[in-house]
């Protein structure tokens, strides 16, 4: 009796001792393979790990107070020269529909309205553009790339002297970039990388000379009449911005030979 006993007992104790080694190994597995995520990918930087140590609650307190889950987090981006703003506009991916969720105020731009077309002309781009990089290396702390030269630019600009390398970045100085200060340029970083590791593959922002009301407009055209190439530009951005005005998504733009563009 007590030799059956036994031999129960150790037949537990067996069971117990497999399962538990079979545990620790998926444990010790799963630990070993490194999360290669977005968002854990750019905390390798430390300015990166920074702006989530003083931002990440203040961007997801604003997602959760929005009803917007930073999981499925699709974001577009809006920045006005004259008003000097940059706004933050957010949904979730299932959302038929942007909501502003931060205005972040431009501390500095270069140039005057109208769109960049040399090399060291210290203008801010306008028209229609897209996050092309982050970079958490920057002498202006951290700083996003915009895809200019665009299309358009490629087609309006000087060529062989468009020059490149226009940013969204930290500090207060500006020689054709967006400076937004330190402070800010790490909030707006931690919703880039948020709507980047909940899926989103690129991150569109349109720049306008000013909000296009009609009366801005209209003053724009008033002022400007003798720019053709400036008008030009601005009878599409009008287009896009009344369209965004109505059903608060983004238009397509489609790049035309001649430089314009069709706004869908």
């Amino acid at each position: 009796m007590c030799s059956e006993f036994k031999l129960v007992i150790c037949g537990y104790m067996n069971f117990y001792m497999r399962f538990f080694v079979v545990i620790f190994c998926v444990c010790l597995f799963t630990s070993a393979v490194p999360d290669d995520s977005f968002r854990n990918k750019q905390l390798k930087f430390t300015r990166v790990r920074e702006a989530y140590d003083l931002k990440r609650n203040i961007v997801y307190k604003n997602l959760i107070n929005n009803k917007i889950d930073k999981d499925s987090l699709s974001l577009y981006l809006r920045a006005f020269k004259l008003e000097k703003v940059l706004e933050v506009w957010a949904k979730n991916k299932a959302d038929s529909s942007y909501i502003l969720v931060k205005e972040l105020p431009i501390c500095e731009l270069s140039g005057f309205v109208g769109p960049k077309r040399r090399y060291k002309d210290l203008q801010v781009p306008e028209g229609f553009y897209h996050i092309s990089n982050l970079n958490p290396y920057s002498k202006y702390y951290l700083s996003m790339q915009i895809n200019y030269p665009n299309a358009s630019d490629s087609i309006r600009g000087v060529k062989g002297s468009l020059g490149n390398e226009i940013f969204i970045h930290g500090s207060c100085i500006s020689s054709g970039c967006l400076a937004i200060t330190d402070d800010r340029i790490r909030e707006l970083f931690v919703y880039c990388i948020e709507a980047y590791n909940s899926g989103q593959k690129r991150i569109d922002i349109t720049i306008y000379p000013t909000k296009l009301s009609t009366v801005n407009y209209q003053g724009l055209l008033k002022k400007y009449s003798t720019y053709k190439d400036d008008v030009s530009l601005w009878k599409d951005l009008k287009v896009s911005y009344d369209l965004f005005q109505q059903t608060k998504q983004p238009p397509l733009v489609e790049f035309l030979p001649n430089g314009t563009h069709v706004i869908k």
